[in-house]
């Protein structure tokens, strides 16, 4: 094989190796469900807390929003969307919690 033919897929591997798959919705809503989250939290609009297309939209710019976000989820929060506190949940393993927010900075879609 040529050099040149090489170097000319070069592009193409490292886009594919750091290409990632927006998370399934239909899984994110199971580990929505299995973890009470949407029990103050929608897709789409303000509930007790805020909706995850707002929480999307408010970290648009953030690079550290994922890690932000996923502390939050874990360890709860207070103040930032009010005075209701954001409980903790400790039991989302690591994995959920990492798809739920790479879903909620997809821009949470259904």
């Amino acid at each position: 094989m040529k050099l040149w033919k090489l170097l000319a897929c070069a592009p193409f591997v490292f886009a594919g190796a750091t290409a990632q798959a927006e998370p399934d919705p239909a899984e994110v809503q199971d580990i929505l469900s299995k973890n009470s989250c949407l029990a103050c939290h929608a897709v789409d609009k303000k509930m007790v807390g805020p909706a995850y297309q707002d929480i999307a939209a408010k970290h648009e710019d953030d690079d550290d929003a994922a890690e932000l976000l996923a502390k939050h989820i874990r360890e709860g929060s207070s103040g930032v969307w009010g005075q209701v506190p954001m409980p903790p949940n400790p039991g989302i393993s690591e994995e959920d919690t990492d798809t739920v927010v790479e879903w909620i900075l997809a821009g949470a879609p259904e």
